[in-house]
């Protein structure tokens, strides 16, 4: 296989270019001719020019392409408006098609259907690329069914999209179809001596704390943290809802897991009621961070993978780079994310509104990422490029600034957590026993007592440590609090080993309450004698043996959860009057 990649400059200094290829062409004897024609703000007069041009001079060759926010020629971003890559697959055995197809919302079933029934007649298919046009819609149905092609094919590819990205305008063409705005093409590529190898990164680190996702339907996000989606962009980063929020938030995506990879997802309007559309369908109760490009780690992630890139041996890289990483590099800067994969091989291609790859048997549509595609003809060759030079120089002043400013409010995020989760579970717990204090476990057997849908029983048990008075002022109010303390681990581990759906709590002193939410009075009453034999078994340093009085109460339907608790405390007190050192159920 053999590439060649070059501008449009006018239609002399193109059509001498052919006439090379087409020689070239014979000398290697090259079977099939592939055409990648990559257009940003081109004029489209010219695009047409171009692909007349190829039909008059190579009948034969395939072409396709899209319009994009701008191009990558060997490795590196290109201002030129239209580049051609021209691929020369020298195998006989290798084969090509393309498909070119409708796509809007209600056309991606029948596409699908399509595309599966032709890779059905084609055994040989290895790979899929595509470019698709994409605003407006959202693509999480088309992933889904693409991700019923056979497990062994790979894909990969690219949104068409507009230098000017706050337009809509964007169209695919092909050598089996016209110039179209709502369209897609497929090229299926495959034989016994092609290979392919694709993969992604991003580079974009999550920041902050985790937001929940409480109200979706489809690609509309409506609320984070029961507010209006919009609000957790202003109030962390001051992004106006106005003609500049797509381009503002591009560089701050969405980032959470999503068919088993982290994913980025990026917004592509705020509505009026200050919901969000996504490019793809977002569920309700997921946990999603705002995410921050870091260049350190995108470096060093571009860096290993075309080492790793080098050990396939490829003759020609593919890469599909969302738009946002060309506005977070700017233009000067963006190649060095690049360039790293034209050491390895001849590397093109565009920067996206939304990048596509399957991973793990899913297609999964991405944003804010970088997608490669390695292809090659025959073994790998022997004569490999061991220098892969990426330069890891020092960052600017800048981003290292940033760098650290964001660590610094990472760990800062982290330790408010832990410190809101220590106040959460102060807030709950008896600071003696560790066990939920009686606000908190008055606050459950009242909510379990307004449960209405449900036929499952419910207990308590409230049960007291008997002449407990006479521990603390024989052997002081440090073995009662000691007592106390292990009584409190013999509960959490008798609920833990019998019955880890029940609740206990310190109810007051040496009062105790335990809320059983799935047992009857009986059920209640042999669980609670356990807990009877095993406090009584207990040795305490000083004290010695001790016992404990228990009443249980079953919840009787319709009860409040202050005569359900009263009814327990009178079994409790029968208890206590009748000897001590048992287990009383109160009537119903």
């Amino acid at each position: 296989m053999k590439q060649f990649q070059f501008t449009y400059k006018n239609e002399e200094k193109f059509r001498d270019s052919l006439n090379k290829i087409k020689h070239l062409r014979n000398s290697l004897l090259a079977s099939t001719v592939l055409f990648t024609i990559l257009v940003a703000d081109g004029d489209k007069q010219d695009v047409k020019t171009v692909v007349d041009i190829i039909r008059n001079e190579i009948p034969d060759a395939l072409y396709m392409g899209c319009s994009g926010a701008g191009n990558i020629v060997m490795g590196d971003f290109c201002e030129d408006e239209i580049a051609i890559i021209c691929s020369l697959y020298e195998y006989s055995t290798t084969m090509l098609s393309i498909l070119q197809l409708p796509m809007s919302t209600g056309e991606m079933d029948r596409t699908v259907d399509t595309l599966l029934a032709e890779v059905r007649e084609r055994p040989w298919v290895k790979s899929v690329t595509l470019m698709t046009t994409i605003r407006g819609m959202s693509m999480t149905r088309l992933c889904e069914r693409l991700s019923e092609l056979p497990e062994d094919i790979q894909l990969f590819g690219g949104g068409a999209f507009s230098t000017d990205m706050l337009s809509d305008d964007s169209y695919v063409f092909s050598s089996s179809g016209g110039f179209v705005e709502s369209g897609i093409v497929f090229l299926l590529t495959g034989g016994d001596d092609y290979y392919v190898s694709s993969s992604f990164i991003a580079g974009w680190k999550p920041l902050g704390r985790g937001i929940l996702v409480t109200k979706a339907e489809g690609c509309t996000l409506y609320e984070l943290d029961g507010e209006p989606a919009y609000d957790t962009y202003y109030r962390y980063l001051k992004i106006k809802n106005d003609e500049m929020f797509f381009i503002n938030t591009l560089e701050f995506p969405f980032f959470y897991e999503y068919n088993g990879i982290d994913i980025l997802r990026a917004p592509t309007k705020c509505n009026p009621d200050g919901s969000l559309t996504m490019t793809a369908d977002i569920s309700e109760d997921v946990n999603v961070r705002i995410a921050y490009g870091d260049p350190e780690t995108i470096h060093s992630t571009v860096y290993d993978k075309a080492v790793e890139l080098r050990e396939f041996g490829p003759e020609a890289v593919s890469v599909y780079s969302c738009a946002a990483r060309k506005t977070f590099w700017g233009d000067a800067e963006v190649g060095k994310e690049t360039l790293p994969f034209q050491m390895v091989a001849p590397t093109s291609g565009f920067y996206t509104s939304g990048e596509f790859l399957r991973t793990g048997g899913f297609v999964n549509q991405h944003n804010v990422t970088l997608v490669i595609a390695a292809q090659r003809e025959g073994a790998v060759s022997s004569g490999l490029s061991e220098n892969i030079r990426l330069s890891r120089e020092a960052v600017s002043r800048r981003v290292s600034m940033i760098n650290r400013l964001a660590n610094f409010i990472q760990a800062a995020t982290e330790e408010l957590e832990e410190a809101n989760r220590t106040l959460a579970r102060v807030a709950v717990s008896d600071g003696l026993t560790g066990l939920l204090n009686r606000t908190e476990i008055q606050h459950r057997i009242t909510t379990r007592s307004k449960e209405k849908d449900t036929d499952l029983p419910a207990s308590v048990i409230m049960m007291d440590i008997d002449d407990f008075k006479a521990v603390n002022d024989t052997f002081g109010h440090r073995e009662g609090d000691n007592v106390l303390r292990m009584l409190s681990t013999l509960l959490r581990d008798v609920i833990e080993e019998n019955n880890p759906k029940a609740t206990v709590g310190r109810w007051g002193g040496e009062e105790f309450m335990i809320l059983l939410p799935n047992m009857n009075a009986k059920e209640a009453s042999i669980f609670a004698e356990m807990i009877r034999e095993r406090f009584a078994a207990l040795q305490f340093p000083k004290a010695g043996r001790t016992t404990m009085s228990l009443g249980v109460a079953q919840l009787i339907p319709g009860e409040t959860s202050d005569a359900w608790c009263m009814r327990a405390d009178a079994g409790l007190y029968e208890a206590k009057k009748t000897g001590k050192d048992k287990v009383v159920v109160a009537s119903s």
